[in-house]
């Protein structure tokens, strides 16, 4: 509803640094690169990076958490996105 706070969801088993494999594969081409953007953003905190193949803004995982829910845009680095 309108108006009504979300409710805080719990993270998923997994570090902030590592993706859910269906947002990002373990054999992308750009894999280490989007990695290590993502790792960058991470240190710096920076709500996130641009992204080495495409330029798009990419929110990191921990900007993501900080919100305390999920959005359910299909975020790369969604850290509440379980694998089961």
């Amino acid at each position: 509803m309108a108006g009504e706070r979300a409710r805080r969801l719990p993270l998923a088993d997994r570090p902030l640094t590592e993706p859910h494999p269906a947002r990002l594969a373990p054999d992308h081409p750009d894999r280490a690169a989007i990695l290590a953007a993502h790792a960058a953003a991470l240190a710096a905190g920076d709500p996130g990076y641009l992204d080495p193949a495409s330029g798009l803004f990419v929110l990191t995982a921990a900007f993501l958490a900080g919100r305390g829910t999920c959005c359910g845009q299909g975020c790369r680095h969604c850290p509440y996105l379980r694998e089961d």
